[in-house]
């Protein structure tokens, strides 16, 4: 499987390291550092901060539409 370069960003919320399970192979990715790793762990990486930042922005519409009320 192609390997690709990644880096997960280590902010004041987010410090712990990310655990990725493909095809029966674990992976702990560390943060704030450039890790390579098979393409398939990026795109799951990828499709988690997806469904994060969908997670995040449909709770502040049901907020916005729970203040309406």
């Amino acid at each position: 499987m192609k390997k690709v370069t990644i880096k997960l960003p280590l902010t004041r919320t987010e410090k712990d390291d990310v655990f990725v399970g493909l095809n029966g192979k674990t992976y702990l990715i560390k943060r704030g550092v450039d890790v390579e790793v098979p393409e398939g762990v990026a795109k799951i990486l990828e499709r988690r901060e997806k469904m994060l930042s969908d997670a995040m922005e449909f709770e502040v519409r049901s907020s916005k539409m729970l203040d309406a009320m």
